[in-house]
């Protein structure tokens, strides 16, 4: 038989049979870097345990406990919620479900909505798949294959995806009775996934695109164990007591009105004083520190900003009142206060 050699981050040098797979390369190093094998990164590229070396290659191992992990754990644990959503909803279209930074995502398509109660549904559903232990297997089929599989299973978000694709070889991970388009990689089966936990629904449009379907995107977060998990939920709940906009509401410092528009807040009373306070505050210090005060106008011509060099730069990002091209009184938002400051130190003779 054909063989390997399969170099290794310390730099030795290991021989194997063709199609030996990451898992078996870590296994003949020792049992446990075997058990704890999840992934590997072969010439530079992420993938399954599973996967099969074909040539001489540079390999190194991830482990569940590795930093590296926690991407390939939580992508997993977004197909296992779209599994066991499938298996709870049977009329479910399912879209996408991406790992993020501080956990995962799956848009869903439903005409029922989901609620606080329809994930602890979804979660111990979950917990179900889990213990089964179901191998994720990894299939590249031909891209007509492919399309006629997502037909059958009516899924018409993974079909347009399909169609967007140049690649006439499509890959697929098998899970069960649950499908998904993705590249990977994934852990080698569900029993890898060892804490995580459902956090909150939302609504986002398809594509993040208004004119498309508006679908149900459950987020939820994993972790390689229970403490980091609990951690983790720990540090959140803190954040949510700190929230500026919790606080400020609570505390009636200022108050928000739609007609307004966001992040546009109307300060009441005790926010005017804080606000009022700290200008106050950094005024005087800046003063102690030899600064002098001035003040500028919001807005001026055109003309200020040609000057200066401003307006070739930053002219696009400008709010511009009048036709900038042709109107000579055209004005603009300052963006910026040095031009005007110019101006001021320009105002008399200096040695």
């Amino acid at each position: 038989m054909e063989k390997v050699k399969v170099t290794l981050p310390d730099g030795s040098v290991k021989e194997y049979d063709a199609g030996t797979t990451v898992k078996d390369v870590a296994y003949s190093i020792g049992s446990g870097l075997g058990r704890d094998a999840i992934a590997g990164v072969v010439d530079g590229k992420e993938v399954d345990a599973s996967y099969p070396i074909e040539d001489d290659v540079e390999l190194s191992i991830i482990t569940i406990d590795s930093d590296d992990a926690l991407e390939i754990i939580r992508h997993t644990t977004s197909h296992v919620m779209a599994q066991a959503v499938k298996r709870l909803y049977g009329d479910v279209q399912v879209a996408i479900g991406p790992a993020i930074e501080d956990g995962f995502y799956y848009d869903f398509d439903l005409e029922e909505s989901f609620n606080q109660d329809s994930l602890k549904e979804i979660e111990a559903e979950m917990e179900k798949i889990i213990k089964e232990d179901i191998e994720i297997e990894r299939k590249v089929l031909p891209r007509e294959e492919a399309v006629e599989l997502m037909k059958e299973r009516n899924e018409k978000y993974k079909l347009e995806l399909i169609e967007e694709l140049e690649d006439q070889m499509i890959s697929l991970y098998f899970q069960g009775d649950f499908v998904d388009l993705c590249r990977g990689p994934h852990l080698p089966s569900t029993g890898y996934v060892k804490a995580f936990k459902l956090l909150n629904v939302a609504g986002a449009y398809w594509r993040g695109d208004e004119n498309n379907e508006m679908l149900q995107r459950i987020y939820g977060t994993a972790f390689a164990n229970e403490k980091d998990l609990n951690k983790y939920l720990e540090r959140r709940e803190e954040a949510k007591k700190r929230d500026h906009n919790k606080l400020g509401r609570e505390l009636d410092l200022f108050m928000t009105v739609d007609d307004i528009g966001q992040g546009l807040p109307l300060l009441k009373p005790k926010g005017a004083k804080v606000v009022q306070t700290l200008q106050r505050f950094v005024e005087d210090e800046e003063e102690k520190r030899g600064y002098q005060l001035t003040k500028t106008p919001f807005m001026a011509k055109s003309d200020l900003y040609k000057t200066s060099g401003h307006w070739d730069h930053y002219k696009d990002g400008m709010f511009v009142l009048g036709d900038e091209d042709s109107d000579e009184g055209a004005m603009a938002l300052r963006p910026m206060t040095c031009p005007f400051q110019f101006q001021i130190y320009n105002s008399k003779l200096r040695s």
